[in-house]
């Protein structure tokens, strides 16, 4: 049965068509990841799974149930969480607390009940506090750091705290916009093999979005690919990263290279060639930008 999926999704901003009749299905217990050039609506298509945008036209359907426009309150409590490409962390609440907000849609103490507070709901406060504190040891954190403001963190350790708050309300479908963005070489290693033990621990499935095209090729077990806000291939990440239209849309149609010849433009998106650490890799590591601004819509809001 499949997860989530998602029929013609489209968003329109005025006369900008931000995502343009997206499909996409996503299978229970997959890593699935979401790539496309800077501009190409995929944080736009994020915001629409979550309900921070409610879709112009299409359909959305989690579990079998249409969850098309629901509040993202909603959606949490059904199991869809997600992070965010800037941090979105409450800085001046400790860390303690901020995994503990994540917690909140799980507990059923009411208005009467937080103001009386009788015995059950001060079991299922205590019940809580000690759940946020299990997750903070197990992303790595630690509770020896519970009581610290989150703004005091290092930046990885923020970005783990961010997934635990994720992580704390019990997910289903865990939604992670560039997770590895900021990160040294170290960290996102640490981070990648992070998301498999969450995936394959916790019953998970993931979708991120991520520009590290070596963590794109090497964890995901579906890659789609969005230009102008349509979708332009799908498949595994061997069959993405040899297709012509994704070389094109990072590469620019002038600069692709002619499938067939002895430089496909494979390399360029996520090859070993990276992983070696040889000349082409070091150039091709991080593909955020197109390099021939002919390509770039001068009017197109910048949505990633």
């Amino acid at each position: 049965m499949t997860l989530l999926q998602s029929e013609q999704l489209t968003m329109r901003f005025g006369g900008l068509v931000a995502v343009n009749a997206v499909d996409l299905a996503l299978e229970p217990g997959m890593i699935a990841s979401l790539i496309g050039p800077n501009g190409a609506g995929k944080t736009t298509f994020f915001n629409m799974l979550t309900g921070i945008y409610v879709p112009t036209s299409g359909r959305l359907t989690f579990q079998g149930q249409d969850i098309t426009g629901l509040l993202p309150h909603r959606l949490t409590e059904l199991g869809i969480v997600r992070t965010f490409q800037n941090i979105r962390l409450f800085s001046n609440m400790t860390v303690l607390e901020n995994v503990l907000v994540g917690r909140h849609c799980r507990l059923k103490t009411n208005l009467v009940g937080t103001l009386l507070r009788p015995p059950a709901v001060r079991q299922e406060e205590a019940e809580a506090r000690q759940a946020a504190l299990s997750m903070l040891e197990y992303v790595g954190l630690g509770t020896d750091r519970a009581n610290e403001f989150a703004k005091n963190l290092p930046y990885g350790d923020q970005r783990r705290l961010e997934i635990a708050r994720a992580l704390a309300s019990n997910p289903r479908l865990l939604l992670l916009d560039e997770p590895t963005a900021g990160m040294n070489p170290n960290e996102t290693a640490d981070l990648t093999r992070f998301i498999y033990r969450i995936r394959d621990e916790l019953d998970l499935t993931v979708l991120l979005i991520e520009h590290d095209m070596k963590v794109v090729m090497g964890i995901s077990d579906r890659v789609s690919v969005m230009e102008y806000g349509a979708k332009i291939a799908e498949g595994t990440p061997d069959e993405v990263r040899a297709n012509p239209q994704v070389i094109a849309a990072y590469l620019g149609k002038e600069d692709a290279p002619t499938v067939g010849t002895e430089a496909t433009g494979a390399e360029a998106i996520g090859s070993p060639a990276e992983a070696t650490g040889t000349a082409a890799g070091e150039q091709t590591a991080s593909l955020n930008h197109r390099p021939n601004p002919q390509h770039i819509s001068s009017d197109r809001g910048s949505d990633e």
